[in-house]
């Protein structure tokens, strides 16, 4: 008999909207320290060209610098910025992929040739921790080869090549040691850990049943909170569990919306072993627009906020001191960042409060906070009904807080309606005690071993 441990056990007919996969490429690439962006910005010209432009993120306020080569990139260039500020750019050329770093050099813009890798088909890694190397997949009909572009000896080499075909990629650790890929094989997904201090041995890492399809979406390795996708309850749904755990995965209802998609694009660091106090920031693409959601496993609700006036969808960032920055580009403000400020406390540590109304503006980094009242620049969306919230122990607090520096005029306005009181993000299916559990590692990380769902044995309610 197959278990799939679900939050509410009332079933809805209809599919769920979100489609299957991990998440889509972002309009905005953002290093693994947060020190700089990437993206192709378009020309105002008639043609509309490309060109590869950077941001700083780490200064006072953040800005752009254009990186225009000798003639326009091709809509398909993919780019990944690099911890010392240099962008490695991915050009289709022909039957390979030429492999470049590009930088400000003056009033123009230098590039150095990296090399070039002969495949069909070749896709950029999320950055890897310590924002230093870049690796690529280029998957084939029955294996993927696994590339290391930049940070190895001389120029690309072929790290692996793994049975299957391989998609998506998550960092399951801050060394840059463990990658978890989708693999395809015989029709079935199921997710993979790759060594690659092993030469890219692998191990299954995610099987909830044998005929499921099951896709890692986001692991952060100080929770060890993981976020995944899957058809285990008969169609695709959003799931979570904690890396190494025996607890079954859990499916909440509230990540299950009745219109639109959910996608995921950013976990809350900083939470270590707490997995049920790490909150998750998606999009939300709505009949209504595109609203931005925070969920936090204790919580076992989806908080929804609009989103920031010409927010680059799907870009965003948490930084160790609790802050959610979502970059926007408008015609006022090419380059700025709304940040939200979310406390790193959990949950269960904090005293409970009464719930008061509260109202944060996006606000460019930086920028001097008026002397009048606080409006958000953009309006916000409708306000949509309230979903029902599931019932939890721990007190509902109000995580989301205005920030000493921030400013009411910037590109866009984060507003929070009187009802929403919380951002955290889903909590793990954990019980409390295991929050404590003592993580030793080896000097060889042991690939965790998956647990079938129908094996797991089920939490308290």
């Amino acid at each position: 008999m197959t278990i799939c441990a679900t939050e509410d056990a009332t079933a809805r007919p209809a599919e769920d909207a979100a489609a299957p996969g991990g998440p889509q490429r972002a309009a905005l690439t953002i290093a693994a320290d947060g020190s700089y962006a990437a993206r192709l910005a378009r020309h105002d010209d008639a043609a509309g060209s490309w060109f590869p432009e950077r941001w700083t993120l780490s200064g006072p306020e953040p800005y752009a610098v254009p990186l225009q080569g000798t003639q326009p990139e091709e809509p398909d260039s993919a780019l990944l910025p690099l911890a010392d500020g240099r962008v490695l750019i991915l050009r289709r050329v022909a039957d390979r992929f030429a492999v470049s770093l590009l930088y400000p050099a003056g009033p123009g813009t230098g590039e150095v040739l990296l090399g070039a890798v002969p495949a069909p088909e070749l896709t950029l890694l999320p950055p890897a921790p310590g924002g230093k190397a870049a690796y690529a997949l280029a998957p084939e009909a029955h294996a993927t080869t696994l590339w290391l572009l930049h940070g190895g000896a001389d120029g690309p080499e072929r790290i692996a090549r793994i049975p299957g075909r391989c998609t998506g990629g998550v960092w399951l650790d801050r060394g840059g040691r463990l990658l978890a890929l989708d693999r395809e094989r015989d029709g079935r997904t199921k997710t993979v850990v790759a060594d690659l201090e092993r030469g890219g041995e692998t191990g299954l890492l995610l099987q909830i049943t044998e005929e499921s399809n099951d896709r890692l979406l986001l692991a952060d390795p100080d929770s060890g909170l993981l976020l995944v996708r899957s058809d285990a309850p008969g169609h695709d749904r959003l799931g979570w569990g904690v890396l190494g755990s025996s607890r079954p995965v859990r499916f909440p209802e509230c990540l299950r919306p009745a219109e639109g998609t959910l996608t995921p694009f950013a976990m809350q660091p900083g939470q270590m072993l707490a997995p049920e106090s790490c909150a998750v920031a998606f999009r939300r693409d709505a009949p209504n627009g595109t609203w931005l959601g925070v969920w936090r496993p204790a919580e076992r609700q989806l908080r929804q906020f609009p989103a920031p006036g010409g927010w680059l969808a799907g870009a965003g960032l948490w930084t160790a001191g609790g802050e959610l920055l979502l970059p926007y580009a408008t015609g006022a403000e090419p380059c700025g960042v709304a940040r939200a400020a979310v406390p790193a406390l959990p949950v269960q540590a904090a005293p409970p409060v009464r719930a008061t109304p509260l109202v944060e503006a996006a606000r460019p980094v930086a920028a001097p906070r008026p002397a009048g009242p606080v409006e958000a620049v953009e309006p916000p969306f409708p306000a949509e009904p309230p979903q029902p919230v599931e019932p939890m122990d721990p007190p509902v607090l109000p995580m989301w807080r205005p920030d000493s520096g921030a400013d009411a005029g910037g590109g866009g306005g984060i507003v929070l309606d009187a009802g929403e009181t919380d951002n955290r993000s889903t909590a793990s299916a954990q019980p409390q005690t295991a929050l404590a559990e003592p993580r030793h590692l080896p000097a060889h990380p042991r690939l965790c071993r998956p647990v079938p769902l129908q094996q797991a044995p089920l939490a308290a309610r």
